[in-house]
């Protein structure tokens, strides 16, 4: 039987901070990482209470609690100033281009996908770090618009049908070579059939009518 959900407590709205296209750049996952990157900067307490709805981060605290949070106010808004200049990290490119992660590792190692630098952070309950290449939210925003994504598929799909070409020719090279490298060996042969007693330029010797 399943468990049934807990209401939740009443709360009231203290603040609300609408969050414009150009900053979330139509991503739900951007949205949240803006949400993440401002309550790092607030009190653990205030923390949780600072969430984003419908495109807008808002400030909610219990229906009973009387204080008006203004620090935790000001914070946020402080925060926010310039928010769309806030570095993209992998999971929001991910996102915001609906790219795979393939797709981001392949396009940043050419240089299609231009790296702004490298954030390090330390996992949550772990000892261990991890570091990851950020973007240029204008960089992204441009990709985004010229719809890079669906260009660098096709050329992909064009480099990949001339590497198999080349392949498949590389490989028919090699077969005939090796063929060849059997016919003249086989022509260096005694006619006793014993390759043992082959002798080296017998083809040559041939060809000059000297065994005529």
């Amino acid at each position: 039987m399943p468990r049934s959900t807990k209401p939740k407590p009443p709360t009231r709205l203290i603040q609300e901070w609408p969050l414009s296209p150009a900053a979330t750049m139509g991503s739900g996952v951007r949205a949240k990482g803006i949400l993440l990157e401002v309550r790092a900067h607030l009190p653990f307490a205030e923390r949780r209470l600072l969430h984003v709805e419908t495109g807008a981060l808002v400030l909610r605290v219990p229906e009973d609690d009387p204080d008006d949070h203004q620090p935790t106010v000001d914070a946020v808004t402080c925060k926010l100033a310039g928010i769309e200049d806030l570095p993209v990290i992998p999971r929001e490119v991910e996102d915001i281009l609906s790219i795979k992660q393939a797709e981001r590792h392949r396009w940043l190692k050419d240089g299609r996908l231009q790296s702004a630098g490298t954030r390090t952070v330390k996992l949550r309950g772990r000892a261990r770090k991890i570091t990851f290449h950020v973007f240029d939210p204008r960089h992204i925003e441009d990709v985004l618009d010229r719809d890079l994504p669906e260009v660098w598929r096709e050329e992909d799909k064009l480099v990949a049908a001339e590497n198999r070409r080349r392949g498949a020719q590389k490989a028919a090279l090699k077969k005939a070579g090796k063929l060849a490298g059997a016919d003249a060996a086989r022509s260096n042969v005694r006619s006793d059939g014993d390759p043992a007693l082959a002798l080296k330029g017998w083809g040559d010797f041939d060809l000059d009518g000297l065994l005529r």
